[in-house]
């Protein structure tokens, strides 16, 4: 069931990245929400059901809105893989390091995804710029706090539905 809806969620979120937010301007910046839905599945599914979900909305992104087919998909699993092996077992509270983490990672993956495509296709990229990496980057975190809220009650609500729907066991009385 939390699959399912997290799933329906992405492919929302897929949809709204890929139509409504191109009409932004530029000068106003275009958040990164799939990258941010990433790592929230990170900080909160296990790894089996968090891989099929951030592999399966890196896939239909790349299908949608993909130049060079792979790189989303690839973006998805180091991003999510990254995170879910930094965080483990964390001793830190989780509210601490949630959104400076995302912001770190998005900003090293902007870098990593620019030097795949520097091989790949170098007559496709733009010049490299630290303003617009660091610009994008801030956008991704302060974007990353509305969004890590909504997704954390959205978990927390469809937790306490599925707790409440399994009904307790009553023991049976030992007969001697």
């Amino acid at each position: 069931m939390m699959v399912l809806v997290f799933w329906l969620l992405g492919i929302a979120l897929i949809v709204l990245q890929t139509t409504l937010l191109q009409y932004l301007p530029l000068w106003l910046g275009r958040p990164d929400f799939i990258f941010i839905f990433v790592a929230i599945i990170a900080y909160r599914f296990a790894w089996i059901p968090g891989i099929f979900l951030v592999f399966t909305i890196g896939w239909i992104l790349d299908v949608v809105a993909g130049i060079q087919l792979g790189i989303y998909p690839l973006m998805c699993l180091l991003t999510f893989t990254g995170l879910k092996i930094l965080t483990n077992k964390s001793p830190v509270k989780e509210t601490t390091y949630q959104i400076p983490l995302v912001g770190l990672s998005y900003f090293l993956m902007q870098m990593f995804l620019y030097f795949i495509c520097s091989l790949t296709s170098p007559d496709l990229l733009p010049e490299w710029s630290w303003g617009v990496t660091l610009q994008r980057t801030a956008l991704v975190m302060v974007s990353a706090i509305p969004m890590f809220l909504l997704c954390s009650s959205l978990y927390e609500n469809i937790q306490k539905r599925q707790l409440r729907s399994k009904p307790m066991r009553r023991r049976r009385p030992r007969t001697q």
